[in-house]
């Protein structure tokens, strides 16, 4: 049995409405698209923070890495030095402090809310690029601040 040009139209239309209800991470990119960009500022002696950037890269996004300027860069970020860390970061207009994962970057630019980015104050154990063998099994709570541009902040997402 041939399938008509009827049948056929309806079944690429039935794909597309299927690929349109994906979430925008879950998506594939197709060949030729660029992955979001992070623009990072660090330490060159760093370890923990080229830690973060590989976890970066292995989960969606492209980096581009200066060695230096980190406190010049948390500073005209709008950053609070009490939300500091030792890396600073700026994706789609938001700034990142320190050691936030890849899926609450994702769920920020997916939902972006009103405020200067997402923080990771100090540097808790487990979080990524904190989480290598030279920690053990060791995993500190802590939470992913929402900063608002008052110097306020609430919770993102936790950690526990």
């Amino acid at each position: 049995m041939a399938i008509t040009s009827i049948e056929r139209r309806h079944a690429l239309i039935a794909g597309a409405v299927a690929l349109l209800a994906l979430p925008a991470w879950a998506r594939t990119d197709p060949p030729g698209r660029s992955k979001p960009m992070v623009q990072i500022w660090k330490s060159p002696s760093c370890g923990c923070c080229k830690d973060w950037i590989v976890h970066l890269e292995a989960n969606g996004f492209a980096t581009q890495v200066s060695d230096g300027g980190n406190a010049a860069a948390r500073k005209r970020l709008g950053v609070q030095d009490k939300h500091g860390s030792c890396h600073t970061a700026l994706i789609g207009g938001y700034a990142i402090e320190g050691h936030v994962p890849a899926k609450d970057i994702h769920r920020l630019l997916l939902e972006r809310p009103a405020g200067i980015g997402l923080a990771v104050p100090f540097m808790p154990v487990g979080s990524p690029g904190m989480d290598g063998p030279e920690y053990g099994d060791r995993k500190d709570p802590y939470d992913v601040l929402l900063l608002a541009k008052d110097g306020s902040a609430r919770v993102f997402q936790s950690y526990r």
